[in-house]
């Protein structure tokens, strides 16, 4: 007789070895952290004796679940942002409140209270992509979880480095020294193709194959992300991360929602992981896997929930049954994806796309102990049949909640027994989450306040508040100012012709101002466009002068770079109102009496105007200069011969109120 650390015994022991063996009545013998036998229980009692005997009353031992896909610090954002676009939700509510918040205190808070809620629910593995994740290492190893534990890096700064540079940096030094831990596996995560560069790519998958560790990354989960990648680089996002050197590592990709059987095939050959996030899925509206085509073609395919703030959960078994559903709804085939092959993806399988297959993930010989201890003889499961192998796998996916596991073991350690937890101090975490939530509240509420803030923490201003003293009036003869322009006393330092779509948001309260999200299409000689500028100008109410002939000293103006849509603007900032105007612009850049000055000549499209404007401008920074400049702009009225009668004060905006569009 041997005598080894546990014997769980008098058990329904679903192995999910490459044999599904299910053992009933069936043991479970522990030694070291590892699994040294597996079995019928009276063959297992026959060799092994435990020095603790843990009798499940009949109960269900099932591998540890496996969480392919989740980001644990985000259970502080649950909630935070819901029924909103992915790009909405995520630049416009998630980063910003990541800037201001996310520190080491905050993984760590995050972190503990997310593996208390796996661990309540069975899991005993998740694979995370964050920021500072050195810290949800070791708050992962504190719950005594196991992991993979991927360092987020971006092309852009993040909360916990300048660039992407610094990130990398970070990633190597946490590698190298997480590296062997016995329960958590370092890795470098480049959040996705469209947050990097070629050269990030490159390197994070260098980093990935020279430390032999795992590459996480998120990979067509939109179609617009799929859709950008054509317009940009000409091909789909996995072609064009392949062509970037991605697939060198060893990657775990997340979502995949948008590919090909093409694609699939690429992932196959380089032994890609794909983590399937159902709920997450279906709750940003970005689509339904095809999960189905996926696993025909031989990918390693597992289940994630996504980050809470995404999900709002991290409960496994309801992540399984729904993948099961929407396979089966999607193909209108219900034998699509059936229970044993949905629970596979839940274990074994999710282990493999992580590329831990060969230390958990089933109960077998040599593997770490990894198990979850499951009621199946509630009154939700109740009555049960027999006679059908694969029914054990129905309980387990159609019927089983988060509720129903009642002890988890991870590397031979107990960390919840009969539903109490050992290793986490669930009150402390209610209340420290509670107060970081409160915190969070104040400063979006103060934000949500102001037009102005919501502009700034989206990107931040590219310019500071500026002035500008303008004049525009009306000319009946375009070609009378371009060579008053061009032969006149104005040297001329710069020239361009652009098509210019405005659109601009109104809000209830004027003092707000309002929101101008303008596109330049810039056109070359042959009449083509070759380039196109996007940007952001909130223009708030007061005028603070006006000069003689019509001069004035123009509104405040705050500008910002706009990289996203006009649809996400309009959804992130919610106006009440909106107006498009449509020009054709010839601009130049000049100088007169040794000051720069912008000539606009304007051709107004929609709302259609006959004839066309003069707009001439200049940028101003106090009240001196403002006079000084709008004297010298009277001189270049005069220069183009309009007097006073033909000026305009108001703006476009304001003059082709009436107009129709």
């Amino acid at each position: 007789m041997t005598n080894v650390d546990f014997l769980v015994a008098n058990a329904t022991v679903i192995t999910m070895n490459e044999a599904f063996d299910v053992f009933t009545p069936g043991a479970v013998a522990i030694d070291g952290g590892r699994i040294v036998a597996v079995g019928a229980a009276h063959d297992v009692a026959r060799v092994y004796h435990g020095r603790q005997t843990v009798d499940v009353g009949g109960k269900a031992v099932i591998p540890g679940l496996v969480n392919a896909h989740t980001h644990v610090p985000m259970s502080l954002l649950r909630g935070l942002a819901d029924d909103l676009r992915l790009d909405v939700w995520l630049m416009g509510y998630m980063m910003p409140v990541e800037r201001e918040f996310v520190s080491p205190d905050f993984v760590r808070l995050g972190t503990l209270l997310a593996c208390a809620e796996m661990i309540r629910s069975g899991v005993t593995t998740f694979a995370d992509m964050y920021y500072f994740e050195e810290h949800v290492a070791q708050a992962t190893a504190e719950a005594g979880m196991r992991a993979l534990c991927s360092q987020s890096v971006l092309k852009f700064p993040s909360p916990d480095a300048g660039t992407y540079e610094d990130s990398l940096a970070m990633a190597r030094d946490y590698i190298l020294r997480w590296k062997g831990h016995p329960l958590v596996v370092p890795s470098v995560a480049p959040h996705a193709p469209y947050t990097a560069t070629p050269e990030l790519l490159r390197a994070a998958a260098e980093l990935a194959a020279e430390t032999d560790t795992p590459l996480q990354i998120h990979l067509s989960e939109t179609a617009l992300e799929v859709e950008t990648s054509r317009e940009e680089h000409g091909m789909p996002v996995i072609p064009w991360v392949e062509k970037n050197g991605l697939f060198q590592a060893k990657v775990l990709a997340a979502h995949c929602v948008h590919i090909d059987s093409s694609e699939m095939r690429t992932l196959r050959r380089a032994h890609a992981g794909v983590a399937h996030n159902p709920t997450s899925n279906l709750k940003l509206g970005s689509g339904i896997a095809p999960v189905k085509q996926m696993l025909a073609t031989g990918l390693n395919v597992g289940i994630g929930t996504d980050g809470p703030a995404s999900n709002n959960d991290l409960d496994m078994f309801e992540e399984m049954r729904l993948a099961a559903l929407i396979a089966k709804g999607t193909t209108g085939d219900p034998t699509t994806l059936p229970a044993r092959q949905a629970f596979a993806m839940a274990t074994i399988q999710g282990a493999k796309a992580m590329h831990l297959g060969h230390l958990t993930g089933s109960l077998e010989v040599g593997k770490r102990a990894d198990l979850a201890v499951v009621n199946l003889n509630d009154l939700h499961h109740t009555p049960h049949f027999d006679r059908d192998p694969d029914a054990i796998y129905s309980r387990l996916v159609y019927g089983s909640k988060a509720t129903d596991v009642t002890d988890v073991m991870v590397e031979g350690r107990w960390l919840m027994r009969h539903r109490v937890l050992l290793t986490l101090r669930e009150d402390d975490l209610h209340r420290a989450a509670q107060d970081y939530a409160h915190r969070i509240d104040t400063f979006l509420i103060q934000r949500e306040q102001s037009v102005l803030s919501k502009l700034a923490a989206i990107g931040g201003m590219e310019q500071e508040e500026s002035f500008e003293v303008q004049v525009k009036a009306h000319v009946a003869d375009p070609a009378q100012v371009i060579d008053a322009i061009e032969r006149g006393p104005l040297a001329v330092q710069r020239r361009s012709h652009y098509r210019q779509f405005d659109t601009y948001f109104f809000f209830d309260d004027p003092d707000q101002g309002r929101l101008r999200y303008r596109e330049d299409a810039f056109i070359n000689a042959r009449g083509e466009t070759y380039r196109t500028r996007y940007r952001l100008t909130l223009t708030l109410p007061a005028k603070e002068r006006e000069f003689e002939r019509s001069i004035l000293l123009s509104r405040s103006r705050f500008i910002a770079p706009a990289g996203h849509s006009r649809r996400f603007y309009r959804e992130y900032f919610h106006p009440t109102g909106e107006r498009e105007i449509e020009k054709d612009r010839l601009r130049w850049l000049v100088t007169y009496r040794d000051t720069d000055f912008f000539i606009n000549l304007d051709r107004v499209v929609r709302p259609t105007q006959p004839g066309y404007f003069l707009e001439l401008k200049a940028r101003t920074w106090s009240k001196r200069d403002a006079e000084d400049k709008a004297r010298l702009l009277g001189e270049l009225l005069d220069l183009f011969g309009i007097s006073t009668e033909d000026t305009i004060k108001e703006e476009y905006l304001d003059m082709l109120a009436t107009a129709t569009l």
